[in-house]
């Protein structure tokens, strides 16, 4: 999972984006751990010591940068945080799966005892699944303390804990820093101090580059009416999180961080809103290590050069994102949203909202699964799909189906396709997205089919046995070869 000392030493030196959040210094001489793309002065290659993740570093008793901010660090991509039972329970505990359920819980979700889980984080990261789940409160904290004007009580339990007093030791201890003079020291303190009520404003980090523009263009052609807006190069939806409720604004990217605001409402829930976020524009993912396996490949090498950094766009929901991929089966993407915008209207909750076209939060699953099939037909989807939506629905109301990053890809693709009316191209298209599993590949596609045939005569397109043997080439990332082809399906396109 590290790379060696001296490829860690080689990175920090030439303060190399591409090794951001995919290891930590931590130098000696001042007890501090930084990212590799920290301005300050570069230490000494005996004073430093390398670690694969900010826990790890925190728990050998290094404190934060306050100048490169290791909180705002990009993730590991789900190939590099290995083996899967970690990468698993990793991607769970950063979406506050322990807010909500003992360790014991979350160790029998992920089919292991808890005893084997520990031992586990131990071998690969150097920490207890606990532990890691504080660092990645604290720094959460420290993220709000930094970046907005919350009262300390408020960033407290916005970021999981449940007594003041235990969050002001725990920062002093862990992170050896005091919450409120962090605070003080915060740029800007001023200015958000004037109306702490104005919108949340924070940053996320991502690997540069990023294809901004193909990322945004995908999701505006489907866009949710009601739901979702696309607009100068920003993306907004509404938000509904529990009892809590709101609208969230993305972009445009700024150098190596896309700014995110949202809502003051939305504040509790801010750090999985956070984490939601991050899924849905996939910021921890590696374009080097993509380009390694694409580029040079006839396929997809050129389509690679138009968009260098292109991302797999995740989904903010995983049970929006299957009703989204249910309604496009065999029609097109503008007679799916509209689909999409009808049941929105009928079963979505209303949002208040300053944008007149984001008007209602998309629909629970309960709302879905107590609905007569009838009534969804009446919205002109097929009765067979709107059974389906109701099976589907159903099966996530009572947690017997989970779609969210840190599954089983392959135990919940099969569960989704036991549903009726779920077949291989829309459950691995579910699994590319809103399971964020790289090597999804929905090759009975016919636009990918015809996207490597030698001409664009449909007779020319290779079967989807053919395809998917071609898609061996592509692994680990096929992912990220079904969108590269999707989006651009032939050179003419492209000139």
């Amino acid at each position: 999972m590290l790379p060696t000392s001296t490829e860690c030493y080689r990175a920090l030196t030439a303060r190399d984006p591409r090794f951001d959040g995919v290891f930590f210094t931590g130098v000696t001489s001042t007890g501090i751990f930084c990212r590799p793309v920290c301005p300050a002065r570069t230490p000494r290659e005996d004073r430093c010591r390398f670690f694969a993740h900010a826990a790890e570093a925190s728990q050998a008793g290094f404190r934060p940068c306050l100048r490169c901010r290791p909180e705002l660090a990009p993730g590991l991509s789900p190939l590099e945080a290995s083996p899967r039972l970690v990468q698993r329970a990793m991607a769970r505990i950063e979406q506050g799966v322990l807010e909500e359920e003992s360790l014991e819980g979350l160790a029998d979700a992920l089919g292991t005892s808890s005893r084997h889980l520990r031992r586990a984080f131990l071998k690969e990261l150097g920490v207890t699944p606990v532990e890691y789940a504080q660092t990645q409160r604290l720094l959460s904290a420290k993220r709000l303390l930094t970046e907005t004007a919350l009262p300390v009580s408020e960033v407290a339990f916005a970021s999981g804990f449940r007594s003041i007093r235990r969050f002001n030791a725990s920062f002093k201890e862990r992170l050896r820093l005091d919450p409120t003079g962090l605070r003080r020291r915060a740029p800007g303190r001023e200015r958000l101090e004037d109306d702490p009520r104005l919108p949340l404003e924070l940053v996320l980090a991502f690997r540069p580059p990023l294809a901004w523009d193909e990322l945004l263009g995908f999701l505006a052609a489907r866009a949710i009416p009601g739901v979702e807006w696309v607009s100068e190069g920003r993306y907004l939806r509404t938000v509904r999180l529990g009892e809590v409720s709101g609208v969230i604004q993305v972009g445009p990217p700024r150098e190596r961080t896309l700014p995110v605001s949202m809502s003051h409402a939305l504040w509790p829930v801010v750090v999985p809103l956070l984490a939601k976020v991050r899924a849905l524009f996939d910021l921890d993912a590696r374009p080097d290590a993509i380009a390694q396996v694409l580029a040079d490949d006839p396929h997809l090498g050129w389509r690679l050069g138009q968009a260098p950094g292109i991302r797999v766009p995740g989904a903010f929901d995983g049970f929006e994102l299957a009703v989204r991929a249910i309604l496009g089966q065999q029609v097109s993407v503008k007679g799916a949203t509209t689909l999409a915008g009808r049941l929105v209207e009928a079963f979505g909750a209303p949002v208040q909202s300053a944008h007149p076209v984001l008007t209602r939060s998309f629909p629970p699953p309960r709302a879905i699964a107590q609905a007569n099939p009838k009534e969804l037909s009446k919205l002109g989807i097929l009765p067979a799909r709107a059974q389906t939506l109701v099976s589907l629905a159903r099966e996530i109301d009572q947690g017997r189906l989970v779609l969210r990053p840190g599954v089983d890809a392959h135990a919940t693709l099969a569960q989704l396709e036991s549903l009726p009316g779920v077949g291989p191209w829309t459950s691995h298209y579910i699994g590319l997205r809103a399971l964020r599993w790289l090597d999804a590949f929905p090759h009975g596609d016919l636009w990918l089919r015809r996207a490597i045939a030698p001409s664009a005569r449909p007779g020319d397109a290779p079967s989807s046995r053919e395809l998917l043997q071609a898609s061996e080439a592509w692994r680990p990332f096929r992912a990220v070869a079904a969108l590269l082809l999707w989006t651009f399906p032939n050179r003419e396109e492209t000139t």
